[in-house]
């Protein structure tokens, strides 16, 4: 038995079952294949199973983690904080899931990145003075399911903390957010009444915001609200997670009236006991009548802990002393990893001992646990892990990170487009036939020739519907790729991919992150086939469509035994000579996509210049090889990065796309104050949504794009396409989508032709005048 001062307990866990269940359930769902009656079965089956898992594994306490879409949307629902658009919809999956993807006439709430992490969440909208109308019926039955299943003294609530909750909202400007956490509190306290009469061991209160660098500008908002709970009588665990505690936050925080506090310890490397939460600690101390919940196995990280956890919780025991309740558990919510590595029976052997996902996890934190009772925990396979500094450019030339000749010189050598040129993002549905072709070539099921033969069909496709769209500047629709990252991952050396690996992005998205296990290296040509069948059949400009360094590094489990700036490095190196073939090839326009740029930001304001120095610069290293007639595009989205913006324009970029549908202009707004000057391609319409948007909707967007003084509403230099690729979306929403975004191109580009039009036949009338000095102005000009 653990001893009753060590104990182990989760704070989160994979909300998609082991074999995608919830991604299943969800799009039969939502094409009318299944039932809501179907849908909530198949919910709560899959977290049953997940529950039990916790349980089997030995876990003490045992976080009730589940939703049906986004943790965030369902406080959203919880506190009837839903926006007017929805608000004729019917209660219930109707109006939630209207939330969640939009429906005609109601546009999706926004969805951003959720801290630094890959994971998507339902931007909560809150008016300044918010009608809260709680209904926490959904979240008490669950709470109910979990006491059947767990036992009442092992099933944990979860609540994201208002604090939290209202900084991840958007709120009109001016608005006091103080005040809209005390509005939210009454609603609290009635939850917390509730679940402290259902018994419950406690709640966790997921307050993630303390990780930030502004924290400590939150403390009265903290000791009012926390004082505010705690009169409830139910304990209360206050959860922090995805970065350390600034130690001038840690001197308020653990004074608050909670009966717990859990800290992430895997976050940063600090110099005392490994890292910086345990050097905070071992500096302060720690209070004796709270339990410390000690985040000290790696919760976003695929590999096996390498006793540095072991490590972790003895130091504390020595420093805090033998009669300290210490619970151990995950650094963050296990819903960043994918679910059993015991599904993977493809990888090599000495790869796979070294792996530890979600359950393996549970494994691990009941053996530290044990270790910290001083009972003998099982034998773990471990895997060294260093924390290197981030450091990667020796022996790259410094010219290497620069363009041969600046923006405004090499500009006007790029293909020159009409008025609002139109394009996509990158990706085309990635319909049923595409996925049977890959999957039986990938059985040997057709050969290699048979497979190209009909991705080429694909493309040629793409192309012809292009084409008679009118469409500028086409993409070849990337059927051969199943992720942008994947396939380009697996063209290189270095990397290693999983056949289950699945991991939740948002809603019933789930992607499947490679594993970087070795130096990276390009073995050949990734991209420059599939550009040449496109461009073989048309006349008009095929972008080359690579994913970005950074991006990939993001998007993958990196390797912990080499700095990450290392790997961007190799893999920017790896797309530069990618770049090379692809003008070699005739490519003059290639999109180099970086959307997780804002995800590997830091979480403190301090730490940024390092990250963004050399993220930057593997940005750079990978495009800065292109000719100046090259035009390089980049794009950047479901991230807030008005707070970066030297950064993105020191990518050099010649022009930048952005996600901007579902964010009424905010980045356009914020580019056009900084003066942004380089083309941009703000996104008019949301492929995260079934609705197919009016030709009217669209111009309106287009029109607005002016409104903000974004480059003077030079109409060359502003770029119409859809938010984000296509790929998850069918083409009976794609075609009528994308017909109506050229049309509304069209309309606006009359509009701008007429009026130049119109100046054009000033000057001619005024040509006549101006002749009868022609030829002494002429001759004089020739001397």
């Amino acid at each position: 038995m653990v001893s009753t001062q060590i104990s182990s307990a989760t704070i989160g866990f994979p909300r998609i079952g082991p074999n995608r269940e919830m991604k299943k359930a969800l799009e039969s769902f939502w094409s009318g294949k299944s039932t809501a009656d179907d849908l909530r079965t198949v919910a709560e089956q899959t977290e049953r199973v997940a529950w039990l898992s916790q349980k089997d594994a030995g876990l003490d306490l045992v976080a009730l983690d589940s939703t049906y879409y986004d943790q965030i949307l369902d406080f959203i629902t919880y506190l009837g904080l839903i926006p007017k658009r929805f608000q004729h919809l019917e209660p219930g999956f109707a109006q939630y899931f209207a939330m969640a993807r939009g429906v005609h006439g109601a546009h999706a709430l926004d969805m951003q990145k959720f801290f630094d992490t890959n994971y998507h969440y339902m931007v909560p909208e809150l008016e300044a003075s918010p009608a809260v109308e709680a209904d926490w019926s959904g979240l008490l039955a669950k709470v109910e399911r979990g006491q059947a299943v767990l036992g009442s003294d092992v099933a944990v609530p979860i609540l994201i903390g208002p604090i939290t909750l209202v900084s991840l909202a958007r709120y009109p400007e001016g608005t006091d957010a103080s005040a809209l956490v005390g509005a939210l509190l009454p609603a609290y306290v009635e939850v917390l009444g509730r679940l402290k009469a259902l018994g419950v061991p406690e709640v966790q209160m997921h307050e993630p915001v303390l990780a930030l660098g502004t924290a400590n500008e939150l403390q009265a908002d903290f000791e009012s609200s926390y004082s505010q709970l705690a009169g409830v009588g139910v304990p209360l665990n206050l959860v922090v997670y995805y970065d350390d505690v600034e130690e001038d936050v840690y001197s308020w925080l653990v004074r608050l009236p909670v009966q717990a506090i859990s800290l992430d310890f895997c976050a940063v490397p600090g110099a005392a006991h490994g890292c910086a939460t345990a050097a905070t600690i071992a500096r302060l101390g720690f209070p004796e009548d709270k339990r410390l919940g000690a985040g000290i196995v790696d919760g976003r990280s695929i590999w096996r802990d390498d006793g540095t956890a072991v490590d972790l919780l003895a130091a504390l025991r020595a420093r805090l002393g033998p009669n300290q309740a210490i619970v151990v558990q995950s650094s963050a919510p296990l819903l960043h990893l994918p679910y059993d590595v015991r599904a993977e029976k493809n990888l090599p052997g000495e790869l796979t001992a070294r792996l530890a996902f979600a359950l393996q996890k549970l494994e691990e934190i009941v053996a530290v646990a044990k270790s910290g009772s001083g009972t003998a925990p099982p034998a773990l396979e471990t895997f060294g892990a260093a924390f290197p500094s981030d450091e990667g450019r020796s022996g790259i030339d410094a010219s290497k990170y620069h363009r041969s000749e600046d923006y405004a010189t090499r500009r006007p050598k790029q293909p020159q487009f009409r008025p609002f040129p139109t394009t996509s993002i990158g990706s085309f549905p990635q319909t049923e036939q595409i996925r049977r072709a890959r999957l039986q070539y990938k059985r040997g099921i057709i050969s290699t020739e048979q497979y190209k033969e009909q991705i080429g069909v694909e493309i040629g496709y793409a192309i012809g519907l292009q084409d008679a769209l009118d469409i500028d500047v086409p993409v070849h629709g990337e059927p051969e790729r199943s992720d942008m990252v994947e396939y380009f991952g697996l063209k290189l050396d270095g990397y290693s991919f999983t056949e289950h690996g699945w991991v939740q992005s948002y809603g019933s998205r789930y992607v499947r992150p490679p594993i970087v296990s070795g130096n990276v290296t390009r073995a050949g040509p990734m991209t420059v086939h599939e550009y040449r069948l496109a461009q073989a059949v048309t006349a008009r400009p095929v972008k080359g469509m690579l994913t970005g360094p950074v991006t990939m590094l993001n998007w993958s489990f990196p390797r912990k035994d080499v700095a990450r700036s290392v790997q961007a490095f190799q893999i920017a190196l790896a797309l530069r000579q990618e770049m090379e073939d692809l003008e070699g090839a005739g490519c003059r326009i290639v999109q180099v996509d970086e959307p997780a740029l804002r995800e590997g930001l830091p979480l403190k304001e301090r730490r940024w210049a390092r990250y963004l120095d050399w993220a930057v610069d593997a940005f750079k290293l990978s495009v800065a090889g292109a000719k100046p007639e090259t035009q390089v595009v980049t794009h950047l989205c479901y991230s807030s990065f008005e707070d970066i913006l030297p950064a993105i324009d020191a990518m050099d970029a010649d022009v930048l796309t952005i996600e901007n549908s579902r964010s009424d202009n905010e980045m356009v707004l914020a580019l056009a104050s900084a003066g942004y000057a380089r083309d941009i391609g703000p996104g008019v319409y949301d492929v995260h949504s079934p609705v197919v948007p009016s030709v009217e909707f669209l111009v309106d967007k287009l029109r607005s794009f002016s409104s903000t003084g974004i480059l003077g509403g030079d109409a060359r230099r502003i770029w119409v396409n859809p938010d984000c690729g296509l790929k998850t979306r069918r083409w009976a929403e794609v075609l009528p989508s994308l017909r109506n975004m050229v049309q509304a191109a069209a309309i606006l580009r009359a509009e701008v032709e007429g009026a130049e039009g119109k100046q054009q036949g000033a000057k001619a009338a005024a040509q006549p005048q101006a002749q009868a000095h022609g030829p002494r102005h002429a001759c004089t000009g020739c001397h």
